[in-house]
């Protein structure tokens, strides 16, 4: 290697090797099988080894067209499950020997705005969640392969589409609470125009209507603990019976719910039941501790980087919505007798 270099090159191996810089390229790109012999290749590769060369993946992917990079949209990373999708994608990702690039909605709630204007060239795929679909727009109608997460089936952008089996939990959600007695629900739904909420509404609307006795009101507010706090105290104190469970579709919201009711000088459970959905570290820092549907947010973003490996490879991504539990906790507990 000449003197003052401060990176070998493939021609510093060849040298070294007594070979050409097509038999390095072959060798170290494990392309050399009936090309090179196995001895010149133990050779190439001792010599790369002794001159701590590492072949330039930016310029050789350059070359081919790929970078082995994947962008993940997400709408915020204000909760820890987002988070949690990243770190399961990612995972995933370097065992491929690929990097995930994290977009967030720079307003931290929302969808996030158009990414692709400055990056479509560096990327060799894209795996989006449904509330951050608007940051789509850019990409329609071009060629990079798209999953979507936690988006309608029927109705996706993506070649794609990976989802939780959000609907069961809102079932189990229901189902849990009908069979404690309870009768007058209130849902505090996510003011976010996304798929995601939009099943669990309707699903919790189904199942409730099939009992009779039922009621169910709504009341909407942003994914805020002040927000939640101030829609659930303006819907508790309506006129008529008040609700004895409060079904959110969040735990933040479920938090500021929370605050909503103490404020009230009312007691969970004994005078209304709260659920929430994620199963947040913030779950259990509530008391009393909130019954909630848990979703595995790390197993959610590896099945999403699966899927996009298969769309890459031309191959039929897993099939099948992933399982949500309910979380069995304190915050319910059947209704008082009026």
């Amino acid at each position: 290697m000449a003197r003052g270099s401060t990176r070998p090159t493939s021609r510093d191996v060849a040298h070294a090797a007594g070979v050409s810089q097509a038999a390095v390229s072959l060798v170290l790109g494990d392309k050399w099988r009936g090309r090179v012999s196995e001895p010149t290749a133990q050779r190439v590769r001792e010599a790369a080894r002794e001159l701590g060369y590492r072949p330039n993946l930016a310029a050789r992917n350059l070359r081919l067209g790929h970078t082995r990079t994947v962008l993940l949209v997400v709408p915020a990373l204000t909760t820890e499950f987002f988070a949690g999708v990243y770190t399961g994608a990612a995972r995933v990702a370097a065992e491929h020997g690929f990097g995930v690039v994290l977009y967030p909605s720079p307003e931290g709630i929302g969808p996030a705005r158009d990414p692709f204007a400055s990056a479509q060239a560096a990327l060799d795929g894209v795996i989006a969640s449904s509330m951050a679909a608007d940051a789509l727009t850019a990409i329609r109608g071009d060629q990079l392969p798209l999953v979507m997460l936690d988006s309608d089936p029927e109705g996706s952008l993506g070649a794609a589409t990976v989802n939780l089996d959000i609907a069961d939990g809102a079932r189990q959600v229901a189902d849990h609470l009908l069979g404690l007695g309870h009768r007058r629900f209130l849902h505090l739904a996510a003011d976010v125009a996304s798929w995601t909420f939009e099943v669990r509404a309707r699903e919790l609307a189904t199942r409730l209507a099939a009992v009779p006795g039922t009621t169910l009101r709504t009341a909407y507010a942003p994914i805020s603990i002040d927000d939640a706090r101030t829609a659930t105290e303006t819907a508790l104190t309506a006129p008529g019976p008040r609700p004895t469970a409060l079904v959110c579709d969040d735990d933040k919201l479920a938090a500021g719910a929370y605050k909503a009711v103490r404020r009230l000088r009312l007691r969970i459970p004994e005078d209304i039941s709260v659920t929430g959905v994620d199963d947040l570290a913030l779950a259990t820092a509530l008391d009393p501790e909130l019954t909630t549907v848990r979703l595995d947010a790390e197993l959610f973003g590896e099945r999403g980087m699966h899927a996009l490996l298969a769309v890459l490879d031309s191959r039929t991504p897993e099939q099948g919505d992933i399982p949500v539990t309910l979380a069995l906790r304190a915050s319910t507990a059947p209704p008082r007798a009026s």
